[in-house]
């Protein structure tokens, strides 16, 4: 039988939603395979109508995995672009958290570009002194407000040509987002259930939209615990861009970048080559690890 190509859109409790030819088929996997990924590409042949079977997972681009039970690891969302660190004013600005998501996606070499959502709040004078910090490091700012409905056609424009997926603390409007980005968010996900023969699915398993203009997002709900456990010291100390330069400078190669001697980081935050803050945030994540 021949195998097709599908890209999986959603987990659902009896199987995984698989999209080919603009329809979709209800999948079940193979044993042997590891856990299939929304965003995944896929190989499939067909068991029955609108229904199939997963053959083979194709090579993968990027993965974004979150720790489970038993120290396992669980994929989250696949082959993914950039992830937007999604923030705001109120609740108060979390840079700690900002920094955890932004250290993992440099391990992970998945592009990375920040949302400062609820722009109709004026930043304090010091969170703006963060966000010009970021922007030296090169990450892209889209400040939006989805309640105002403004800054969404840069968005769009953002996303057209890429897999993007919203991550943040709660409270900060993701879902306010994405339903201004996807209108008829709902119709979709009841059409997916509807057609795989499934009751509404679970609101942590992760769900790939097309956007209207263009692009896919992939909304998961419980992508918000992505954590540092896969990450060792050195990573966390990588996942600042702005370090990078100096950690080769470091007199030891097993630098810590706390109180070490020779420490070329340390130096470079007490000169005000690199942000003091970002470096007072590192050691709290360091000692959080």
């Amino acid at each position: 039988m021949e195998a097709l190509e599908g890209l999986v859109i959603a987990h659902l409790g009896q199987g995984i939603a698989v999209e080919h030819d603009h329809k979709i088929v209800l999948c079940q996997t193979l044993r042997r395979l590891e856990t299939v990924a929304v965003g995944d590409r896929v190989l499939w042949t067909q068991s029955a109508p609108d229904q199939g079977r997963i053959e083979t997972i194709l090579p993968r681009r990027s993965l974004l995995a979150r720790p489970s039970r038993n120290d396992k690891v669980r994929p989250v969302a696949a082959n993914i672009d950039t992830i937007f660190v999604v923030f705001a004013v109120e609740p108060a600005c979390d840079f700690l958290l900002v920094d955890q998501y932004l250290a993992i996606c440099e391990n992970l070499n998945i592009n990375a570009a920040l949302i400062l959502n609820k722009s109709d709040l004026p930043p304090s004078e010091s969170i703006e002194q963060e966000l010009q910090t970021y922007i030296a490091q090169g990450y892209a700012l889209y400040r939006v407000s989805a309640t105002a409905a403004h800054g969404l056609d840069e968005l769009k424009a953002v996303l057209k040509p890429q897999v993007s997926i919203l991550t943040g603390q709660s409270g900060v409007g993701k879902s306010s987002i994405t339903n201004a980005l996807i209108p008829d968010k709902d119709l979709k996900t009841n059409t997916v259930s509807a057609i795989t023969k499934h009751g509404r699915h679970t609101t942590t398993a992760a769900t790939l939209y097309h956007l209207p203009e263009g692009g896919d997002l992939i909304d998961s709900p419980g992508v918000a615990i992505f954590g540092l456990a896969g990450l060792s010291e050195a990573d966390l100390a990588y996942g600042y861009r702005e370090f990078q330069p100096f950690i080769h400078q470091c007199q030891f190669n097993d630098c810590r970048h706390l109180q070490d001697k020779g420490c070329a980081v340390r130096t470079a935050a007490e000169n005000g080559d690199i942000s003091m803050t970002r470096y007072q945030r590192f050691l709290k994540l360091r000692e959080k690890m």
